[in-house]
């Protein structure tokens, strides 16, 4: 359904490391129509009404507010700890090798707030888990999450569906 956004997608093999298909789709921001299509897909697949949409940094960010605007919602950022002023809360996750914390305002999210995960990506999830972590313990109701491309054989949108969350994605790439 959606292989008109898949071929804007290019795939760059064996990046950042041999035997990854690294999928950029940055190729898909430069194209106007691939975006605005894109964008206007992620607003007919959100369900219910929506009072934030939180953005998982960068390119997450770029989605966020494209959605917002047509949802009337606010913005949320979740970046990397220690990127934010003002007071904060985080949550770690675990990485491949190690781990790593995402934050958010404190303040940024009132309880009860209806809440719309997005992301670029969603691979192993562990990102997109903790940023539900992270808002549910602020008291956001989040039941969606949407990302542009999912890597299923990765796993991330089936955790996340354990997690309680409806999963969407417009593209859909197996491998790695």
């Amino acid at each position: 359904m959606n292989d008109d956004l898949a071929s804007l997608i290019r795939t760059i093999p064996d990046f950042p490391k041999p035997g990854i298909q690294f999928r950029d789709i940055t190729t898909l921001l430069l194209d106007p129509d691939g975006l605005a299509t894109a964008v206007r897909r992620m607003v007919d697949a959100t369900r219910g009404p929506v009072d934030l949409v939180a953005g998982i940094e960068a390119r997450g960010f770029l989605f966020a507010a494209a959605l917002a605007v047509p949802l009337r919602a606010g913005v949320l950022l979740i970046r990397k700890d220690g990127k934010l002023p003002g007071a904060t809360i985080a949550e770690e996750y675990a990485l491949e090798y190690g781990e790593d914390r995402i934050a958010m305002h404190a303040d940024a999210c009132a309880p009860g707030a209806r809440v719309l995960l997005i992301d670029d990506l969603i691979a192993t999830g562990g990102t997109a888990r903790a940023a539900v972590r992270l808002l549910r313990r602020a008291g956001a109701e989040v039941g969606q999450a949407q990302f542009l491309v999912d890597l299923p054989d990765l796993g991330g949108a089936d955790a996340l569906r354990s997690d309680g969350i409806q999963v969407d994605a417009l593209v859909s790439f197996p491998g790695h």
